[in-house]
């Protein structure tokens, strides 16, 4: 078990008091659904006023942009096409996102097409990595905000598995608040999703050391409950700043994993509620299939004790 910051959680019991976070419903979505169709070879910058350079990764460089037409402040991201694998997982990333219409999900606006690359042009997320924020000096992190935080994410993944999709990347880098100040969170990064079928038998041998389940580890059978096992790692992780399997490598790494071997003996967990734990400990289980689904998440006492939580 390693220290990744040392969280200021405070315990709030009772009823919902005038102290307790006070969080508006969902607002305007940042543009109406859409079907998105792809281009292709049509110059981006005929439509789009390519802006600030925002992130790099494995796939290629993420930009600002603005919607010559609406005016629309947007993020272009562009995965460079060197093997046509890489042009099947970015079509495969297309064909998901245009399934996930839903206000936890970063949202598909426009994609194009090239020989070299694929830009997808997706809404545009200002807040940063939700990590980012709780490790923050001067960020004071409730037990109550991380219930709001969970209650957002399940209900992310509670459509995505709705909609016959398992996301396989859940992790704090890929949860993202929606500006600087509220409490909305999106779950971002569907490059490893897939669509699942549960007459078929799916496995898949990626994912992150410390957030990935057993039965990736193993090559097993995968389903809904591998992005479960992924869910309950975040919870623990926002609770306590302390990553439950991480070892001194990644095959120590995967032997914790292996044997389910957390706890809630750290100091950390002192004042966190028996629900918080509890929900916990019913999605870090070794078997996937006795793991809480995302829907039963939603109606665990812990994430139902209070008032429904909403986000701005």
């Amino acid at each position: 078990m390693y220290l990744l910051f040392r969280p200021d959680v405070l315990l709030e019991h009772g009823p919902h008091t005038s102290h307790d976070v006070i969080l508006e419903d969902d607002i305007d979505p940042p543009f109406a659904p859409r079907t998105v169709v792809v281009q292709k070879n049509k110059p981006i910058t005929d439509q789009y006023e390519l802006l600030e350079f925002l992130g790099r990764g494995k796939f290629g460089e993420v930009k600002k942009c603005r919607e010559r037409a609406t005016k629309h402040l947007l993020a272009a991201k562009f995965i460079q096409i060197n093997k046509e694998q890489d042009r099947t997982e970015a079509v495969n990333e297309i064909e998901i996102m245009k399934a996930l219409q839903h206000p936890r999900l970063l949202q598909l606006y426009d994609a194009f097409e090239t020989k070299s690359d694929i830009c997808l042009i997706m809404e545009l997320i200002t807040g940063g990595e939700l990590f980012e924020r709780v490790i923050d000096d001067d960020f004071i992190l409730t037990e109550r905000l991380c219930e709001l935080y969970m209650m957002q994410i399940c209900e992310g993944v509670n459509f995505m598995h709705s909609c016959n999709i398992i996301h396989l990347d859940m992790k704090p880098e890929n949860v993202l608040c929606l500006n600087r100040n509220g409490h909305r969170i999106k779950i971002i990064d569907f490059g490893l999703a897939r669509k699942f079928d549960p007459d078929r038998q799916l496995k898949v041998l990626f994912g992150t050391p410390e957030f990935v389940a057993p039965e990736v580890i193993n090559f097993d059978r995968i389903g809904y409950g591998t992005d479960m096992w992924s869910v309950g790692v975040i919870c623990y992780v926002l609770l306590s700043g302390l990553s439950p399997f991480m070892g001194d490598n990644d095959n120590d790494t995967y032997t914790n994993i292996n044997r389910a071997n957390y706890d809630f003996d750290d100091e950390a967990f002192t004042d966190i509620s028996d629900e918080a734990k509890d929900f916990i400990s019913k999605l870090l289980v070794k078997n996937k299939d006795k793991r809480l689904q995302a829907k039963e998440c939603l109606t665990h006492s812990w994430l139902t004790r209070r008032p429904k939580l909403v986000s701005t």
